[in-house]
């Protein structure tokens, strides 16, 4: 099959390009075809044939006051134009939509249905909601500024992101998102997507709360690299690799870790808490780690910590760090708990509650035994492989 990965980010950024990536690398290593269409920028690492890209926007600086005009984070005709090269330069068979909201547009959504009624042939739309963007134009159901867990745009209109400065705390970025949404829910332009797969069940029942989204959405975790397992000699510490931020619960950590002077930790990653976390004596800082360097780490802690404060969908740290036969302590949240067997191979602490997490760490540490059966536990998890998983998209694209 020819297919068309679309993700507004080509380069190295997050979990939705990690995915896209990992997708690409087994389907064109399995006899198909993947180009990909997204923002030129100067990391990037993928791309297409027609070398067809929409220019880089950052909708986090000021630059975006200078494009307010045309309102091109709402429509832009921009990636019409781009998309639609790349659609009669390649013809795909499935087009695979991903992370495209501000930079992109839905209006790719309209190119491509235009494409498939010009070309005569059904072109399978496919569209992997890695976070909660159709239903909360920040994405994160959360209010940034406060760090109050929110479903006021789904009960009360997209408005809500506006009165609370939901985008970045600006009210302009703000505004825009709260008109994008409006928009396109009026237009019933994601009803046009034909299979929405949601890496959790708690998304899918957040998403199927809007009628035009309910018959089109299923369940598939997302995957992760299995290697074989192996009888690691845990070592005396507890690890916690990700982002160093506030949603990720990382300065209630940084409070908990103060209150166990006893306990070693190790921290793997960066971000904007990491001055913070230099003043406590028990946290070790390796930074960002990535490969056999970030397995080794993970394989080796006795067991880690997943502290964060908004409605994660399918962690990847969660799953790689059972698949490499470490337990976790995790928050209760979002779709976290379908990942953790609570209890087996690990536990769950509420959210934002310092003191329940305190409590979950000291039980682990304290209780050597248990830790080394939730290890043998993980022995059992089944979360799929990258090519267990692309079989399953197979299916899908073959299936429209």
């Amino acid at each position: 099959m020819k297919i068309l990965m679309v993700n507004k980010f080509l380069y190295p950024n997050g979990g939705s390009e990690t995915y896209i990536f990992k997708l690409g690398e087994y389907f064109n290593g399995h006899g198909h075809e993947v180009q990909f269409f997204g923002m030129e920028h100067k990391g990037r690492i993928v791309g297409n044939h027609a070398e067809s890209y929409t220019s880089d926007l950052d909708f986090h600086t000021g630059k975006l006051k200078k494009l307010l005009y045309p309102f091109k984070i709402i429509y832009s005709t921009e990636a019409r134009k781009k998309i639609r090269k790349v659609l009669w330069d390649f013809r795909p068979d499935a087009v695979h939509l991903n992370n495209f909201n501000f930079q992109l547009t839905p209006s790719i959504i309209y190119e491509i249905k235009s494409y498939e009624k010009k070309r005569g042939k059904k072109i399978p739309v496919l569209y992997t909601a890695h976070d909660y963007q159709w239903i909360c134009p920040n994405h994160m159901l959360m209010i940034p500024a406060t760090g109050e867990l929110c479903s006021k745009c789904m009960e009360n209109g997209f408005p809500e992101c506006s009165k609370n400065k939901c985008i970045h705390n600006s009210g302009i970025k703000s505004m825009l998102g709260s008109m994008e949404a409006v928009l396109y829910k009026k237009l019933k332009t994601y009803g046009l997507v034909d299979t929405i797969i949601c890496p959790s069940a708690f998304l899918k029942e957040k998403l199927d709360q809007y009628d035009i989204l309910k018959d089109k959405t299923i369940v598939m975790h997302n995957f992760v690299d299995r290697k074989e397992w192996t009888e690691e000699k845990k070592e005396d510490y507890v690890l916690y690799f990700g982002r160093f931020s506030e949603e990720k619960g990382v300065r209630t950590l940084i409070q908990a870790c103060r209150e166990l002077p006893d306990i070693p930790f190790v921290f793997a990653g960066g971000g904007t808490l990491e001055q913070e976390m230099a003043s406590v004596g028990n946290i070790k800082n390796l930074g960002f780690l990535h490969g056999e360097a970030l397995e080794k780490v993970i394989r080796k802690a006795k067991f880690s910590v997943f502290t964060s404060e908004w409605y994660e969908n399918c962690p990847f740290s969660v799953m790689e760090s059972q698949a490499y036969g470490t337990p976790v302590a995790a928050a209760d949240i979002g779709g976290t708990p379908e990942l953790v067997e609570n209890n087996r191979t690990g536990e769950l602490f509420q959210s934002k509650n310092k003191d329940d997490l305190k409590k979950t760490i000291r039980k682990l540490w304290d209780n050597p035994e248990l830790c080394r059966t939730y290890h043998e536990n993980c022995r059992e998890v089944k979360f799929d492989t990258p090519e267990e998983y692309c079989e399953k998209l197979l299916k899908l694209y073959q299936a429209e």
